[in-house]
């Protein structure tokens, strides 16, 4: 098993076919299965074979230029070695650089500060463990520069200073167009990175009033900082076609609800997810991205928020999922990563098959991914024994 690709498809046929499969989805007349891979930065910085910058994630969450270096490989690297159902090959427009600090840019936000395990992806220590009272001396950081706002305006000054005097593999290199921050990854999650995952749980249950009051805070921040930001981009960037627009398509994500059950979620959660999406949202289809099983919340967040596509992680039971939400709602779902990065492609295939013969194809409306973020170190003759076996089980034998 490689990392690399030593027979690459034709790069011009793939992406027409790539092409065909996305329009006959999107104008509801699917004839086989899309197949999307998607993965973080980490399968590069955590391949000592791919990663050859030389940076390490300290690095690439300290130094703008390790963002740089870490992005331009890994983009080529997913355009040349990891096939699936996106453009292969080099970028039309050029290469497109972006300021990433994974799952942790709200709760740096939050002032919560960093620790770094060896080259694992940094995670945030929670500032209200010790001493929830602290919560009552704290305001809302400076939308723009507070905390890791402030490394993050640096990293865009320099990105927009460095990329247009760069070319890579002869094409030019774009620098960001927004920062961190004009969304969020939810505000039950922000609450228990900043007061700690068993902390926020019993605090629902025994401090039901200091809970509202720490959800109540991290969802006022989050508003102000989420517009904050878009007028910030609307006065440097005017042609921004959303420009003014606070209400406009809508997506969501709050991993922390699949701790909790359906009772929990309508009493603790929902209040704060309805302001969000009544400030966001202009009231069209919203996708929702929840890692883990949290497919119990899935009806209710569909009949309450008009959700219309959901990003799965895993373990879930997608021919249930089907029957539960219908055949007009998108599902992404697939294999576990860790079958898909130990294998082998036999199990993969089979996999493959049994996923898409639960019932979850009905109505045309599966995507079919590697649960929701590819481990590193994933063979890529793994990444196309899944999509193979998507080709081979996901056709819908009346549009062929």
């Amino acid at each position: 098993m490689s990392w690399f690709l030593t027979d690459p498809p034709d790069f011009e046929e793939h992406n027409a076919e790539v092409r065909r499969v996305w329009e006959a989805y999107h104008q509801g007349r699917p004839y086989r299965v899309p197949v999307s891979i998607g993965g973080s930065i980490r399968n590069l910085i955590q391949n000592p074979a791919l990663n050859t910058t030389g940076w390490t994630f300290e690095d690439f969450f300290q130094n703008p230029q390790a963002q740089i270096d870490c992005q331009l490989a890994y983009q080529k690297y997913c355009r040349y070695h990891l096939i699936s159902d996106r453009e292969l090959g080099p970028p039309q427009q050029g290469w497109q650089i972006n300021i990433d600090f994974q799952n942790s840019y709200d709760a740096g936000w939050f002032g919560c500060p960093f620790f770094f395990a060896g080259n694992a992806v940094p995670d945030t220590v929670p500032i209200l463990r010790e001493d929830k009272q602290k919560l009552y001396q704290m305001e809302c950081p400076d939308p723009l520069y507070g905390n890791l706002m402030g490394r993050a305006m640096e990293f865009f000054d320099y990105m927009h200073e460095k990329c247009p005097q760069m070319e890579f593999e002869g094409l030019p290199v774009l620098p960001p167009t927004h920062l961190p921050g004009e969304g969020n990854d939810g505000p039950l999650d922000a609450a228990y990175k900043i007061r700690g995952a068993a902390e926020v749980c019993t605090d629902m249950l025994t401090d039901p009033k200091y809970y509202h009051d720490l959800m109540t805070f991290v969802t006022d921040c989050l508003i102000l900082r989420m517009k904050a930001l878009r007028r910030w981009r609307w006065e440097r960037f005017p042609e921004s076609p959303d420009k003014g627009m606070f209400r406009c398509s809508y997506g969501f994500a709050d991993d922390a609800v699949e701790l909790i059950s359906l009772a929990q979620y309508e009493e603790f959660v929902y209040p704060y997810h309805r302001r969000l999406y009544e400030e966001f949202s202009d009231g069209g289809p919203v996708s929702v991205h929840l890692c883990g099983d949290a497919t119990h919340l899935f009806r209710f967040l569909r009949d309450h928020f008009h959700v219309r596509a959901f990003d799965t992680g895993f373990p879930v039971d997608h021919g249930w999922l089907r029957r539960e939400l219908g055949p007009d709602v998108q599902i992404n779902g697939g294999p576990t990563v860790m079958l898909v990065k130990d294998g082998p492609p036999e199990a993969i295939r089979r996999e493959v098959r049994r996923i898409c013969q639960s019932g979850v194809m009905e109505g045309g409306r599966f995507v079919l991914i590697a649960a929701n973020n590819l481990a590193p170190c994933t063979p890529v003759e793994h990444v196309r024994a899944l999509y193979e076996a998507g080709k081979e089980f996901g056709r819908y034998d009346d549009n062929r």
